[in-house]
């Protein structure tokens, strides 16, 4: 009988946030695949987890689903960790997880941290219909007609940006939707954790005179 892949939702930033069933989760798997390993170890020193890893990231993910699936089928169990958050949110999470459906093994979901959910809640924006769309185009006529589209639709967005393109975002945004109130969050649940609630022209003035650091969620 195969295993079952579990879906393991991980700390975002502040290591205190890991539940128990996902540590019980983890202590108990015979194989966690993780995306670096290597941050994978900070979090499993911390717990006392020394269950064996293996490597699951964007570049490797076709041949190493094989491998994971054999083990599945093996009848022995995999737990998917990110580095951060929920897997398969942004993350080649997906392509294993819709594999193992696919070949009938059980897919099983430890929940817990996700930075959309945790952006979203703080924010005072509407929640009781939004959309996530990660990353937008890194083309700019592509990503102004998505942002024109997200626009028509009326909802709340939610989108990732890095700190190298968060300008060009925002005076996308600000064409498009004009001068806006937005909300953008970095380092959340960490010791540095900034949520700036203010216009699209304000937040291109603050990043002009202060260069934009860590990974951005932009709540429009």
């Amino acid at each position: 009988m195969p295993g079952t892949l579990y879906v393991v939702a991980t700390p975002i930033g502040n290591l205190a946030d890991m539940t128990l069933r996902a540590i019980e989760t983890l202590k108990s798997v015979d194989l966690i695949a993780a995306e670096d390993t290597r941050h994978t170890k900070i979090l499993m020193d911390r717990y006392g987890i020394t269950t064996p890893t293996t490597s699951y990231f964007e570049y490797n993910k076709l041949k190493k689903a094989d491998y994971l699936l054999k083990v599945l089928k093996e009848g022995r169990s995999v737990a998917l960790v990110s580095d951060a958050g929920t897997p398969g949110i942004s993350d080649p999470g997906y392509k294993i997880i819709r594999m193992a459906i696919d070949q009938g093994i059980q897919v099983s979901s430890i929940p817990g941290p996700a930075a959309v959910i945790a952006a979203l809640t703080v924010s005072g924006k509407p929640t009781d219909s939004f959309t996530f769309e990660g990353f937008l185009s890194n083309k700019p006529g592509k990503r102004k007609n998505q942002l024109a589209k997200l626009r028509d639709e009326g909802r709340t967005v939610v989108l990732y940006e890095s700190p190298h393109r968060i300008m060009k975002l925002l005076d996308d945004i600000l064409e498009v939707y004009g001068d806006t109130q937005l909300v953008l969050a970095r380092e959340v649940t960490k010791k540095f954790e900034e949520i700036q609630r203010d216009k699209a022209s304000a937040l291109i003035a603050h990043f002009k005179a202060h260069k934009p650091l860590g990974e951005f969620i932009v709540i429009i």
